[in-house]
């Protein structure tokens, strides 16, 4: 059997570049189930970051969850944030959890935009995790409550490398900074050349049979490994390959069109 000729860089940007063309569009997005759908309906920045910080477990689950959210509750009192959330829980987070996390974006609302709270510490040296590590240890000063699910939804302050992908923060940065067919783009303050790639374990299994990433665990590492190869291809907006690199891990498609480079 003839081996399959290894595609040169310039063969595979095109690839890529043609796959990025399917994808990154709301046609596409709507093909399967995805937590960006109920945040392009709303377009609002406190809700998007709903979306995205409860995006774990399966797609179908997290989209079906986010559909019982009342997110009017934002702007409502505490009091009232916890009796409208009793009954509502999501794989780690039981029903106090939902309330406080609720109660804490809504005390951060009240404060500042959001796009503020994340841009501030952003513009001091254009380091998105310097403005995710900021977020987090405001939100966990303005709101003390602990718990396992609340410690998981908006994470552990941290002070070099995370010991997580931060995937949700970055997949939430992408949909707020992008603007395309595909992303919001609400915001105006952070360049997209500066964004990390919101890695998954879909995306970091393609990205290692595309011969992208050498590095086999799934950790930060990981996360700046592969945002410097997609800056090889675009520069200025290296995470546009996200969104579809994403759902081709997911459909477990064979990747006959690029084996590696």
């Amino acid at each position: 059997m003839e081996a399959k000729r290894l595609l040169s860089k310039a063969e595979f940007k095109a690839q890529f570049e043609n796959l990025v063309r399917q994808q990154n569009n709301s046609q596409a997005l709507f093909n399967a189930p995805d937590p960006l759908q109920i945040a392009k309906k709303y377009k609002e920045e406190w809700i998007a970051l709903l979306c995205a910080l409860f995006s774990y477990g399966h797609a179908r689950n997290i989209l079906n969850f986010l559909k019982k959210l009342d997110f009017s509750l934002l702007d409502f009192n505490e009091e009232c944030i916890q009796k409208e959330c009793k009954n509502l829980k999501y794989r780690f987070q039981n029903s106090k959890d939902i309330a406080q996390i609720f109660i804490t974006l809504r005390r951060l609302k009240q404060e500042d935009s959001l796009e503020n709270l994340f841009t501030q510490a952003y513009q001091q040296d254009k380091n998105i995790l310097n403005a995710i590590k900021t977020f987090i240890k405001k939100a966990r000063q303005i709101n003390v409550y602990e718990s396992y699910g609340y410690n998981f939804f908006f994470l552990k302050p941290f002070e070099n490398l995370p010991q997580t992908t931060l995937k949700r923060y970055n997949m939430f940065l992408r949909w707020m900074v992008r603007q395309d067919a595909l992303d919001i783009g609400l915001w105006r303050k952070i360049h997209t050349k500066d964004l990390l790639i919101p890695l998954d374990t879909h995306t970091h299994k393609v990205s290692l049979k595309l011969n992208l990433i050498k590095r086999k665990s799934y950790d930060f590492k990981s996360v700046l490994e592969l945002t410097d190869r997609l800056k090889e291809f675009d520069s200025n907006d290296p995470i546009k390959y996200d969104f579809a690199l994403y759902r081709l891990g997911q459909s477990g498609e064979k990747l006959n069109w690029a084996l590696k480079i």
